[in-house]
């Protein structure tokens, strides 16, 4: 007799498939009064904004898009009070012109990467609230910005805008597709290069989206779930987030597909993701168990939550028996990581200044942020075990150093390697979503290391 067993859905939701945004990005050099289309967004500071004895605006830019307007510009930002701080924002409707809106967006003084792509993802909202499918963007102070500088700011304007624009819908019942479709740069130059520093940054937002909906993706629909089953329970225990336990994963694949379309020339990249269900069984690890890594070191578990360097401690072994010279892993391995710098800043460890010295530039350019963290090798003696060669953590202080500390005895001392604990930034705690932390400076990393 034949049976069959049906799989118990319990109600569970199965993800939608949904598009991520497709938006075609052009840069022009053309008078912005002379632009049509739904939006055109100009990002503005509080310098900006001056206005002279007879209330016009002293910036040029600003002058000449009012003047156009016949005074609606000046009119409206003194009855709204904006002052072009960052984070204002006023849209103006503008029947019978060229521009159905006009939108005017604060931004900080600083001409930094990160800046930029918040301008972008201004944008976006803005666009998003009147359903704008064309958008032009443009800065009042282009003449601040150096002509080096002006295929950067492009750049994360776009990363911005297409960041901006992705909701992660694939969960809830109702879901409205984005409706911008084009947005053009005006002002920051045009040609090749600037055309293909905008196809990059769209590569690069591919891989963010996709580690994205990695890390957003719960425990029944995208095993594992990579979070421990030591209980966990009261306040801040985060055991609902522990879906986002894999965002280190998320982060490789996502840079590896942003690579795979870049196809960078002189470089050969290996991508490892050592992943593994962490489920209740007869075969579950418990704590006082002991265990061998793949290089023979034996490892006393004492506590089953800090199971993830544990098979990146494999992982690390199985890379460098592939004769890599440099190895980067990114995990979110460790709270207290988190205590030390907060949210939004990921801790490197490293032996290597060189090393430190090539992701810290890539970051910075990626506008995510890092901190190189010390590797106290004092701090060992807390990670040694009565039975076995080590336990799998240390006492409860400099717990994201004695982390670093035991997934360096995995790595072969002839290789250049780093960890990034990147606890912290893989959430987005306000908006309750991912954030794709890691991918850009991944990307930017391997990118400086070709030819």
């Amino acid at each position: 007799m034949a049976y069959s067993v049906a799989r118990a859905t319990l109600g569970l939701t199965e993800p939608k498939k949904i598009d991520p945004p497709k938006i075609s990005f052009a840069a022009k050099e053309i008078d912005l009064v002379e632009w049509k289309g739904d939006l055109l967004a100009v990002g503005v500071t509080e310098r900006d904004m001056a206005k002279d004895e007879n209330s016009k605006f002293k910036n040029l830019i600003l002058q000449k898009l009012d003047s156009h307007l016949r005074g609606l510009l000046s009119e409206a930002s003194s009855e709204e009070d904006f002052t072009g701080k960052c984070g204002q924002s006023i849209v103006l409707r503008l029947p019978g012109l060229g521009s159905k809106r006009v939108s005017l967006i604060g931004l900080e003084l600083a001409a930094a990467r990160v800046i930029y792509r918040s301008f972008g993802e201004a944008v976006s909202t803005a666009a998003k609230s009147v359903q704008a499918s064309s958008v032009a963007i443009t800065l009042a102070s282009l003449e601040g910005i150096p002509a080096e500088l002006k295929l950067s700011a492009a750049s994360a304007i776009a990363t911005g805008a297409v960041l901006g624009t992705f909701d992660d819908n694939r969960f809830k019942s109702e879901s409205k597709q984005p409706a911008l479709k084009s947005v053009d740069i005006l002002g920051l130059g045009s040609g090749p290069e600037l055309e293909k520093k905008l196809k990059y940054a769209g590569d690069v937002c591919s891989g963010i989206i996709f580690g994205k909906e990695l890390v957003n993706a719960p425990a029944n629909v995208l095993t594992p779930g990579s979070g421990g089953y030591n209980i966990k329970t009261g306040p801040g225990c985060s055991i609902e987030f522990m879906k986002f336990d894999m965002g280190g994963s998320a982060a490789v694949l996502g840079a590896a597909k942003a690579l795979g379309q870049i196809k960078p020339a002189g470089v050969e990249v290996h991508f490892i993701v050592a992943a593994c269900e962490n489920m209740i069984s007869g075969t579950g690890m418990r704590p006082g168990d002991i265990v061998t890594a793949s290089n023979g070191k034996t490892i006393e578990v004492n506590n089953t939550d800090a199971e993830g360097r544990l098979t990146l401690a494999d992982a690390l072994v199985y890379a460098c028996n592939q004769g890599v010279n440099k190895i980067v892993d990114l995990a979110t391995l460790t709270g207290a990581c988190v205590v030390a710098l907060g949210p939004s800043i990921a801790g490197i460890f490293t032996p290597s200044d060189e090393l430190a010295n090539e992701v810290l530039g890539a970051s910075e350019a990626s506008g995510e942020k890092l901190w190189r963290m010390p590797m106290e090798e004092s701090y060992w003696e807390s990670m040694k075990s009565g039975v076995a060669d080590m336990v799998n953590t240390g006492g409860r202080q400099g717990g994201a150093i004695n982390a670093a500390l035991f997934l360096k005895q995995f790595v072969d001392e002839k290789v250049q390697w780093m960890h990034i604990d990147m606890a912290g930034p893989v959430w987005d705690d306000k908006n309750k979503t991912a954030t794709g932390f890691g991918v850009s400076t991944m990307v930017e990393w391997v990118l400086k290391s070709s030819s």
